[in-house]
Formats: C-alpha cells, sequence, structure tokens
C-alpha cells in the first residue's frame, strides 16, 4: 500500500469515527452519561491500564457560578451584587453628567432645535392638509411657518399696545391700592405703627441699593445675549423648515445608521414618539387657550384692567404644566387687587382655581389621553432640572421630553415585532 493510500485510510477512518460520535450523542437520552473514552486506533490517547490504581481523593466544593477566584467565594451574594450594581450605577452617572456638560456647552444649539421639534409638531398638520390639497412640500412649508410667524408677531405686537396705553393708568391706581395696604396694616389685624411701616419700607429700599449692582450686570448680561438670541431665532426657523419638510427623510437616514437587526424597532419607537410629542403640543395650545379664554372673559366682566394682556400671559404661562398658569393667574389677581380692591382679588383668585381645577382634572385627561398621561411627580422633577439646567427654557422642554421618553422606552421595552412600515421591501427566500 503506499503512503497516499495509508493517509487516506486514516483520513477516512477519523471521518466514520467522528460521524458514529455525533450520532450516538443525538440518539442518547439527556440523563444518560457520555462514557468514558478510551484509546483506540481511531482516537488515540492514554488508557487507564488494569494495574492502575485509582486513589480516593475528595473532590473540591463547587463554588458559586458567578465567581472566578476564592476571594470572591468567600464574599457574601448579597455584597457582590451591591457592588456590581454600584459600580455600574456609577459609570451610567458619569456618562449622563459627560452628556449635561455637553448639552451645556452647546446649548446655544440644542435649545433651539429643540423649540424647533416643538414647533414642526405643533405645524406639521397644516403642512399635512396643505400636502393634501397637491401643495408643492417646500411651498406648504413656507406657507404654515410664515402664517404661524405672522400669528406670533401679531399677538405680541396687540398685547404690548395693550399695555402700553394701560400703563398710566394703572400706575395711578397701584399708587391708591398702595396706600389701602398701608392703611389695613395699621387698622388691620396687625396694628402696624407708622415707625414699623417706615422701617420696614427702608429695609425694602435698602435691599434694593445693595442689589442694584447685580440687578444691573442681570441686565447688561441680558443686553449682550441679545445677538444669541436673534442667532437662536433665526435657527429656530431654519431648523423648523426643514424639519416640516424633510423630517421623514431625515429620520429615515438616522435609522440606517443603527444596526440591521435594531431598525426596526427602533423606527417604531420614533414614530410612537413623535406621535406622542404632536399629541402633547396639540393638546397644550388647546388647554392653554381655553384657559386663556375662561380668565380673560372674567377679567372682562370685571372691568380689569389688562385683560387682553393678561389672557396671553395665561395662555403662554400655560405651557409649563401645573405651575405656569397658576402663576400667570397670581399675575391677574394682583392687578385685580390693585385695581379694584381685595373683594375682586378675591373672586378673581377663585376663578383662577376653578379653572385650574377644570383643566387639571377635565380637560388634560379628556385632550391628552393615556398615551401623554404623566405621574404628577414625574412633572414637578423634570420642571425642577429643566429649570436648573436650562431656565425658562428647560421648563418648556422638560415635560414634552419625558413624555417622548416614555413613550419611546415603553416601545423598546414592549415585546412584540413592529408593524411592517408600508414602503418597506420585504425579501423572501426559499427553504434549502
Amino acid at each position: 500500500m503506499s503512503r497516499f493510500e495509508r493517509i487516506r485510510s486514516r483520513v477516512r477512518r477519523a471521518y466514520e469515527s467522528g460521524r458514529d460520535s455525533v450520532r450516538t450523542a443525538r440518539n442518547r437520552p439527556p440523563d444518560v452519561p457520555e462514557p468514558a473514552a478510551t484509546a483506540s486506533p481511531s482516537r488515540p490517547g492514554p488508557a487507564a491500564t488494569s494495574a492502575a490504581t485509582v486513589v480516593d481523593e475528595e473532590s473540591p466544593e463547587p463554588g458559586p457560578a458567578s465567581t472566578s477566584s476564592r476571594d470572591d467565594a468567600d464574599v457574601p451574594h448579597a455584597l457582590r451584587i451591591a457592588a456590581g450594581w454600584s459600580w455600574r450605577l456609577i459609570v451610567v452617572g458619569v456618562v449622563f453628567w459627560a452628556l449635561v456638560k455637553v448639552v451645556s456647552t452647546i446649548s446655544i444649539v440644542i435649545i433651539p432645535l429643540a423649540v424647533a421639534l416643538l414647533l414642526s409638531a405643533l405645524l406639521a398638520p397644516a403642512v399635512g392638509w396643505l400636502l393634501r390639497a397637491r401643495f408643492p412640500r417646500s411651498l406648504a412649508t413656507a406657507v404654515v411657518l410664515v402664517a404661524g410667524l405672522a400669528a406670533v408677531i401679531g399677538t405680541l405686537t396687540l398685547v404690548v399696545n395693550e399695555f402700553i396705553k394701560g400703563v398710566p393708568e394703572l400706575a395711578a391706581k397701584s399708587t391708591q391700592g398702595l396706600q389701602q395696604i398701608q392703611d389695613w396694616l395699621k387698622t388691620g389685624p396687625l396694628h402696624l405703627s407708622d415707625n414699623d411701616l417706615d422701617r420696614y419700607i427702608e429695609e425694602i429700599q435698602q435691599f434694593v441699593n445693595n442689589n442694584t449692582e447685580r440687578f444691573t450686570s442681570g441686565a447688561l448680561s441680558t443686553a449682550a445675549t441679545l445677538a444669541e438670541v436673534l442667532t437662536g431665532t433665526v435657527l429656530v426657523l431654519f431648523a423648523a423648515f426643514f424639519f416640516l419638510r424633510d423630517g421623514t427623510v431625515i429620520w429615515r437616514f438616522l435609522v440606517r445608521l443603527l444596526p440591521v437587526a435594531a431598525r426596526w424597532k427602533v423606527d417604531d419607537a420614533g414614530r410612537a414618539s413623535w406621535a406622542t410629542l404632536g399629541a402633547y403640543v396639540r393638546a397644550t395650545v388647546l388647554v392653554a387657550f381655553i384657559d386663556a379664554v375662561g380668565i380673560g372673559i372674567f377679567l372682562v366682566i370685571f372691568d380689569i384692567p389688562f385683560a387682553f394682556p393678561l389672557a396671553a400671559l395665561v395662555f403662554l404661562g400655560a405651557f409649563i404644566p401645573i405651575v405656569g398658569a397658576t402663576l400667570s393667574g397670581g399675575v391677574a389677581v394682583l392687578v385685580a387687587l390693585v385695581d379694584s380692591g381685595p373683594v375682586t382679588a378675591l373672586i378673581i383668585l377663585g376663578v383662577v382655581i376653578g379653572v385650574q381645577q377644570v383643566e387639571g382634572h377635565i380637560l388634560q385627561p379628556l385632550i391628552m389621553g393615556r398615551a401623554v398621561a404623566i405621574h404628577p411627580l414625574a412633572v414637578i422633577i423634570g420642571l425642577a432640572a429643566g429649570v436648573v439646567l436650562a431656565g425658562i427654557t428647560g421648563a418648556l422642554v422638560a415635560v414634552p421630553l419625558i413624555a417622548v421618553l416614555n413613550t419611546a422606552v415603553r416601545r423598546l421595552a414592549a415585546r412584540r415585532v413592529p408593524d411592517t412600515p408600508p414602503d418597506a421591501v420585504v425579501v423572501a427566500s426559499r427553504a434549502p
């Protein structure tokens, strides 16, 4: 037999032996242990001889499955779990802190983009109506954006004009109101004397004088940021235009950057989050309009000055949930107190509280529905964090951000197959 034939016979014996072992493993029940391997011509290896002596040695205790050394085995299981959670939470905290630092560094870009997203979610249905009316996409977007901008500028102009016309009358009545307050402090339950009133007034004046530099520096810094405000406004308009016109294209591009296995799930979560954002913004606008109309009607009935500007202030304040409309309604109560006395002020206060109760218990659950339902504690924590991180803008963006994250996390954690996109191409392969 030639050398080549000997090599081929050995390879064939090894192949047959491997096939036999695989067949035996397939046919063996799962509770039957595998027999010990012995030396054979086809399976070389050491074999125990008959003269071999087996020494009875105590087998080591099996350690915990999650440990890799004796030191880990000596540490209690609960402590190891706590340590594992601790360092992971530390890593997550460091990453979150770094993310916050990056966002705060480029906040001049992040904040206008967030405002543009909110504006796009509000105006997207109007663009859809024009597109269904066979308008070109760019023209529909431009018409909706210009109309919205004109409505905002017109409302602000009307509010400022009403405020300027009513300032002299309010200043005269403010003097009378302050005199009435001083008389009440003297004759009321406090029984303050003139010396006490003079002392308190001097303390207030001294506080203002001591903090004049801080107030002035704040005003100067506000004037210095005027260029940033204008830049942010331009960025909001441009970003909103392209979000409305090319939002779907931008989202598809971002989804394609992900791994193939995660694209459908992320796309489903993203579309659901966008629907939640749109529902939240439109519901907030409707609730704010109802609040402003309700409080404004009573301001007109009781002939309170600045009725329209105060109603507009209530409308803007309602975009900050829970506390915004209450604070803006408090301004209306103060104006009523100065203008018409404590009785009318108490009536306006009751109106503000009643409108807030109707909003919280009827309007928001009815208009927003369960899709945007957020626990009040989460709203308060989000508002506090938003104010600390980004001031008024943070308070405006915090709650919609929480609503979007809530929907996205729920969709990503759901154990279901997302719906197939209508424009998806499904390739079927034949079974072998």
